[in-house]
């Protein structure tokens, strides 16, 4: 069967008359291509022909040993970590920071109080709440701003006649133990004379920092001591009688 050309097809030189057949030159687009770029596989008489195979990136070989290993996963993604070099300005260079340089920022002292208040009997419990929460408090350090946090870890307690204790919390009410008065507590002390002492506790705190990349922890403790509270001891003494004080007033205790 015989093909003809057109006269601008061969000016252009895109067909060329050949016998009874007609060769027409052109390139296919391949599939997929990004937009403006055509590759191009050449169209002939026997067809399209393949495009060339890409060639595959090297394979680090020491780097698929390490992931035959499971337990060498976190290595190996370490050992690439290590190619990384961290741009100088993303470089944070953190203070190291000891308890003594957040000891000036003060943490929360705790008020102890005595229940039943403020007063109680030689020889019966007299209950002693403090309180104290985690707080944070902001500041300077090193010219740098900051943010210390103080969390509460222990009660030192001090009722003021020589007696001490310690406990992890500052106690809790009768009420909210749902206790009866006088009842022996945690935080409970029993005075041995009557008088006028000077009750107080001191909160230890544990501290960590922020610069503004994330809370790191500082070793130690830092202790706060709350003002003294002046706290009443009365006796109570007890006697059977056959009459009340109003019905008679020289009965014993009136």
């Amino acid at each position: 069967m015989a093909f003809g050309c057109s006269q601008i097809d061969v000016l252009v030189g895109e067909c060329t008359p050949e016998g009874d057949e007609v060769v027409i030159g052109g390139t296919e687009v391949v599939p997929g291509s990004p937009p403006g770029h055509n590759p191009g596989r050449p169209i002939g008489n026997d067809g399209p022909h393949p495009a060339p195979a890409p060639i595959p990136p090297p394979i680090d070989q020491d780097f698929v040993d390490c992931l035959d290993d499971w337990d060498s996963y976190i290595r190996c993604f370490e050992r690439t970590n290590e190619d990384v070099e961290p741009d100088e300005e993303d470089v944070v260079e953190i203070p190291t920071v000891t308890i003594s340089d957040v000891v000036r920022f003060a943490p929360h002292g705790s008020l102890v109080a005595g229940e039943p208040d403020n007063v109680g009997v030689v020889g019966l419990p007299t209950n002693f709440v403090a309180s104290a929460d985690e707080h944070t408090v902001s500041g300077e350090l090193f010219g740098y701003p900051m943010v210390v946090r103080f969390t509460p870890v222990g009660f030192d307690f001090d009722y003021g006649d020589g007696a001490t204790t310690t406990t992890s919390t500052g106690g809790l009410s009768w009420d909210a133990l749902g206790a009866a008065q006088f009842t022996p507590t945690e935080t409970s002390h029993t005075y041995a004379a009557r008088g006028i002492y000077a009750a107080d506790v001191s909160v230890r705190y544990t501290a960590a920092v922020d610069f503004g990349i994330g809370w790191f922890p500082i070793t130690g403790e830092v202790t706060s001591t709350g003002a003294a509270q002046e706290i009443r001891i009365f006796e109570a003494h007890t006697a059977l009688v056959a009459h009340t004080c109003e019905q008679d007033p020289r009965s014993p205790g009136c």
